[in-house]
């Protein structure tokens, strides 16, 4: 992929992303109808450019566009509506990862959202409960950690604990 294009996706994949945070910011201050709306519309929206983007040039890795907007391009995929687009996605992000084009992390948060989706135990644990704070079921929650640790996580218990502290102080 030439270098201009390159740089004008990793562009459009950060401007959603940080558009996209920024509304989820607003509605934690103030959770109205209308911004809800509005996120829901942020993320359709995103999805689709995403969805455009990967039918075109394929998993936005991080090799070509950048580790920022491969990381926006997760965090897009993550928020879109419909688990078939994530479900092809985790495929493309698994192939990426194992060429080394894109970090495992990414691929362990994608696989965690698409096992949650399917009522099926996340491997890494990196989908929380809101209203448990505790991690969706786990497979082989003897060794998640050492999972974690393999795409660069830390321990889960002190992810829960310092999650749990942060909703405490909210």
């Amino acid at each position: 992929m030439a270098s201009g294009l390159a740089s004008a996706l990793a562009s459009e994949l950060t401007r959603r992303a940080d558009e996209d945070r920024e509304l989820m910011r607003q509605a934690e201050a103030s959770p109205l109808p209308a911004l809800r709306r509005r996120i829901a519309q942020c993320h359709r929206d995103n999805a689709e450019a995403l969805a455009t983007i990967v039918r075109r040039h394929g998993w936005p890795t991080a090799d070509v566009v950048g580790p920022h907007a491969s990381t926006a391009a997760l965090m897009i995929l993550l928020h879109a509506p419909g688990p078939g687009f994530r479900r092809s996605c985790r495929d493309l992000i698994a192939r990426a990862t194992a060429d080394g084009r894109c970090p495992a992390i990414h691929l362990a948060y994608v696989a965690d959202h698409c096992a949650v989706e399917q009522g099926q135990p996340q491997s890494y644990g990196t989908r929380i409960d809101p209203r448990t704070l505790r991690p969706y079921p786990l497979d082989d929650p003897d060794h998640v950690d050492e999972r974690r640790r393999d795409v660069g996580l830390g321990p889960l218990q002190e992810h829960v604990r310092a999650l749990r502290a942060l909703c405490v102080h909210d």
